[in-house]
């Protein structure tokens, strides 16, 4: 992998496809690998049956050499994914806990929330439960912010902070983060950039430091292609500085205790180890294939499932869309809208029977959509068989 200049690299040259060493039973996963590829969920994603094996290694003590060596090892290619020279933070949560830790570390009073689905509105809801003034800056399911739209929202209104999520989950939207941030420090310079990039980050470019982006915050279950229970997140120093003047942010998710953890090569809390042994595999992989390279096969499946949709509404005379509209669809999820007479649940059955698992809507898209999940270690040759498989499917 050609070295990306500033930011940290692990010292690894394993090749992408090379094999595991951790004395497995071969035909183990000689029988797994043969069902690799029919799993296409936005998340949980497919996982390796090689990462999935390292979870199987004796377990170390958390507080020891051992995890030392281990977060070692995690910090550079984490710093790498994320763009960042910033320590990255590993959370034994769901993002859900990071997405409230940055409310909570964050924002004195008030936060803007870019809501276009339903993880957008999630952001919301946990700035409201944790009672903040949390005013929702609201456009239809499926489109996204623009950077004159926010920055008119946000001029002189005193927000300590504005969240937004990259890569929507639920619509397939991808938001201009980078220019959504840049409007925001132009018009507000002290207000704080928080982003869900939950299935956006290894699918999607990211610059966490030359974007100016506070906080960002991702789990593992999605285009890492990890099982899920670890949360990951990167802070800008101002969001150290205003951490440490909000009072209430608890003790589990404290920003600070994090920041202190990370320096001396730790985690806050109890972490799960076996998941940050396949963390541990999971990186080496994703280092051996590069960074760059893993977002344009994540982008060759988004355009490769675009494509078949437009062709397969012409060959199959159906009212098959996308919900997202171009120069901002997501390169990991992709929501089609179904015509009349076909409904999410009922295609999603279907294509189990063919022995492939794909997504309904989400939320009140529902029974009005579908979504592909293209993101972790699939291919553009495996999704094509999905594809073929739907438009069986579509065409019964």
């Amino acid at each position: 992998m050609p070295r990306t200049r500033g930011y940290p690299r692990a010292n690894s040259q394993r090749r992408f496809n090379a094999q595991p060493t951790l004395g497995r039973r071969p035909e183990m996963v000689t029988a797994s690998k043969t069902s690799f590829g029919k799993f296409f969920l936005p998340g949980p994603t497919e996982v390796r049956p090689e990462v999935l094996e390292a979870m199987t290694r004796p377990l170390i003590g958390h507080r020891g050499k051992e995890m030392v060596a281990l977060m070692e090892r995690l910090g550079p290619r984490l710093s790498m994914i994320f763009r960042t020279r910033r320590p990255v933070w590993i959370s034994t949560s769901s993002a859900t806990g990071l997405m409230e830790a940055a409310i909570r570390n964050c924002v004195r009073r008030r936060v803007l929330c870019l809501t276009n689905g339903a993880f957008a509105e999630r952001f919301q809801r946990i700035a409201l439960a944790c009672g903040k003034e949390a005013v929702a800056l609201e456009v239809f399911w499926g489109r996204t912010h623009e950077p004159d739209q926010v920055a008119g929202a946000v001029k002189g209104r005193g927000y300590d902070a504005v969240t937004v999520v990259h890569s929507e989950t639920s619509t397939g939207a991808l938001n201009p983060v980078a220019e959504i941030a840049q409007a925001i420090h132009e018009v507000s310079p002290d207000t704080l950039v928080l982003v869900d990039a939950v299935s956006s980050l290894a699918g999607a470019p990211i610059e966490t430091d030359a974007w100016g982006l506070d906080f960002v915050l991702a789990g593992a279950q999605k285009a890492l292609a990890l099982p899920p229970g670890l949360a990951f997140g990167v802070a800008s120093e101002r969001v150290l500085v205003r951490a440490g003047d909000v009072p209430g942010r608890g003790i589990y998710f404290d920003f600070l205790g994090f920041e202190e953890s990370a320096k001396d090569r730790q985690t806050i809390n109890t972490p799960a180890i076996s998941l940050l042994f396949a963390l541990d595999a999971q990186l080496e992989r994703i280092e051996a294939e590069g960074i760059e390279s893993r977002w344009a096969r994540h982008r060759a499946m988004a355009e490769s499932t675009a494509e078949w949709v437009a062709s397969a509404r012409d060959r199959l005379g159906l009212d098959l869309d996308i919900l997202a509209p171009p120069g901002r669809r997501s390169p990991t999820v992709t929501c089609i809208t179904l015509p009349a007479g076909l409904r999410g649940p009922q295609v999603n059955e279907r294509m189990k029977a063919q022995g492939f698992t794909i997504a309904t809507g989400y939320g009140k898209l529902k029974e009005t959509s579908i979504r592909i999940g293209h993101m972790g270690d699939h291919t553009v040759a495996e999704l094509g068989a999905v594809l073929c498989a739907l438009e069986g499917v579509l065409r019964a």
